[in-house]
């Protein structure tokens, strides 16, 4: 492939609109970049394209170098390159390591420290897939003349009868990371391909085996990536000490009960590790940044009915003319609950549940829902 060796900068990349999309299937077969994580996913959703036709070229993106006292993190293991360029071979298709250490370190993990020594709770996955995989690596794929970029969420897309674009959830209700996914819109869907999100986890690792793909039976990690031990307390300890302070833990009246070793240690709605005594449960309110404090109270006050959340996306890449019955979900394994979406100016909204919802995490992510269909999130305010 001419140029598939030839890095060029990510700035000129970024440079590149997202519509500035090549003909598809020049010759005679479109061209797919897969993200390879070293999965089951991304695995078999290379093997898929190359049954179907397409001209596949696997990457994996090189986004985190260091190591913390947990070890070396699992994302850019020797091992798990290791694997993915297996997978390649296997398939017989072209593998390439690309670098985005200095873009996931910029938008993903100082973000990620510094949303949590401001006393919210971020949500990192979400930003890669922002600013990572939908912008820098599908820009650096379409500038690579490919047509599209493929990766192993669990989702799906719709192209409507008016040539619009529509984020479903995964076929695979345990699985769906569509609540991830929320601000993709129409100039990045008509560019994306999520080739197993029609399928069951069981499904896709039966795939797998069927064709005989290396990484068949390897496990699955719920941890983020560039945690070497899932200890998020370990790495900010270890990555920016400075922003965690000890300081006073108060009751809703500002009475103090004891100190907290500092503010980015905690999460909204978390009762162990408090080490208070009242007699009675008590849990994370909120984070005062202003008195470096942290507050709690019983769990009946963690309950709101809305919320606002900023940096809105709509797939649509408009909001709702009006007001809009959706349900709504504040965290990633949370359930589903009814409510009422309210566009407000600018890139706000409102979200009026129907019954209250515990433990709204400031820093989360909302997102909205009709039925299946994805309309769009914000992060809570």
């Amino acid at each position: 492939m001419q140029g598939a060796t030839t890095h060029k900068t990510t700035e000129s990349i970024c440079d590149l609109p997202l519509t500035s999309r090549p003909e598809v299937g020049r010759g005679d077969r479109p061209r797919v970049v897969v993200a390879m994580s070293s999965g089951v996913d991304s695995s078999t959703s290379a093997a898929l394209l190359v049954e179907q036709g397409y001209d596949v070229i696997g990457v994996m993106m090189r986004i985190w170098g260091e190591a913390t006292s947990g070890g070396i993190n699992r994302c850019c293991a020797p091992q798990a390159v290791a694997d993915a360029r297996d997978v390649a071979r296997h398939l017989g298709i072209p593998f390439y390591l690309l670098d985005f250490q200095d873009e996931f370190k910029r938008y993903v993990v100082d973000y990620f420290v510094a949303e949590y020594a401001a006393g919210r709770t971020p949500s990192p996955c979400i930003m890669c897939n922002r600013h990572i995989r939908f912008r820098f690596l599908l820009q650096r794929a379409l500038a690579l003349e490919a047509d599209y970029l493929a990766t192993g969420h669990y989702a799906r897309i719709r192209q409507t009868a008016d040539g619009r674009y529509q984020l479903l959830k995964g076929a695979d209700t345990q699985k769906d990371q569509s609540y991830f996914l929320y601000m993709l819109g129409q100039a990045q869907l008509k560019h994306v391909l999520f080739p197993v999100g029609g399928y069951t986890k069981t499904q896709v690792r039966q795939m797998a085996r069927e064709r005989g793909l290396p990484v068949a039976e390897k496990a699955e990690s719920q941890e983020l990536c560039f945690l070497a031990d899932g200890d998020y307390r370990r790495f900010i300890q270890d990555y920016a000490p400075e922003a965690v302070v000890p300081g006073p833990i108060l009751d809703q009246t500002g009475r103090v009960l004891g100190e907290h070793a500092g503010l980015p240690l905690y999460t909204i709605g978390q009762r162990r590790g408090l080490g208070i005594a009242l007699g009675e449960p008590a849990y994370v309110l909120h984070m005062d940044r202003e008195r470096n404090a942290l507050v709690v109270g019983p769990d009946q006050a963690l309950h709101q009915r809305e919320l606002t959340v900023h940096s809105v996306s709509y797939v649509a890449g408009e909001p709702p003319a009006g007001e809009m019955a959706v349900t709504a979900k504040v965290r990633s394994m949370g359930t589903e609950t009814p409510a009422i979406l309210i566009p407000l100016d600018g890139d706000r909204a409102q979200v009026v549940f129907d019954r209250p919802v515990r433990a709204i995490a400031p820093g989360q992510a909302a997102v909205f829902y009709d039925d299946d269909v994805v309309i769009g999130g914000g992060i809570i305010e």
